[in-house]
């Protein structure tokens, strides 16, 4: 565990992303009931990584990350 320490915040960001999103996905395609909660997820990972993007220079990343977190905007006003 000690690897963790001596990560960059643009590591922290980037894999944050990166769980969030596994675990949006993973409650959505469960139909548990969960989506609202899941969409919350896909927004929180969208600016997660969208941030890593922007500080690492990543512009498709970036440009993509934009369309996720409307897509989690709009998934959470539907399941409301």
């Amino acid at each position: 565990m000690r690897w963790l320490s001596t990560w960059s915040s643009a590591q922290w960001l980037e894999w944050f992303g990166v769980i969030t999103a596994i675990v949006y996905s993973l409650l959505v395609a469960s139909n548990t009931g969960l989506e609202f909660i899941g969409f919350t997820l896909l927004l929180v990972s969208s600016f997660s990584i969208g941030l890593w993007a922007y500080l690492g220079g990543h512009r498709g990343i970036l440009l993509l990350q934009f369309f996720y977190a409307t897509a989690g905007v709009i998934g959470m006003f539907r399941w409301f």
